[in-house]
């Protein structure tokens, strides 16, 4: 009885184990995330602000190199009477020094003839 037992009872096991079945992996479903479009209004929109941007540099850049040049110009111009004026300047020294040694020559000569003059008298 004792074996009749043991034989039930393995048979017993023997059939639970068979008959379970295994848990089913579950997959989950591939999702894509939709797919979602900019309104053309706003793509529109935002294209427009970019070549206004892009314009309004090109300006700025424009401009600032006009200043620039102008800028050069004005140097230029600057440097050109500078130089103008100092050379004025130095033939105006150069004849004020011119007539001052001659005024002083003149004077040495008439205080040599007045020196003469006295030594007669």
């Amino acid at each position: 009885m004792n074996k009749s037992i043991l034989v039930a009872a393995i048979i017993a096991v023997g059939l639970t184990a068979c008959g379970k079945e295994e848990a089913k992996k579950v997959e989950m479903p591939k999702v894509e995330a939709p797919k979602v479009e900019m309104p053309k209004a706003i793509t529109d929109a935002a294209t427009a602000t970019t070549d206004a941007a892009k314009a309004g540099a090109g300006a700025v850049t424009d401009a600032a190199k006009d200043a620039g040049a102008k800028a050069v110009e004005a140097g230029k111009d600057a440097t050109s009477a500078a130089k103008d004026a100092a050379a004025a300047g130095a033939t105006a020294a150069k004849d004020v020094a011119g007539k001052a040694v001659e005024a002083a020559k003149d004077a040495g000569a008439a205080a040599k003839d007045a020196a003469k003059d006295a030594m007669k008298k």
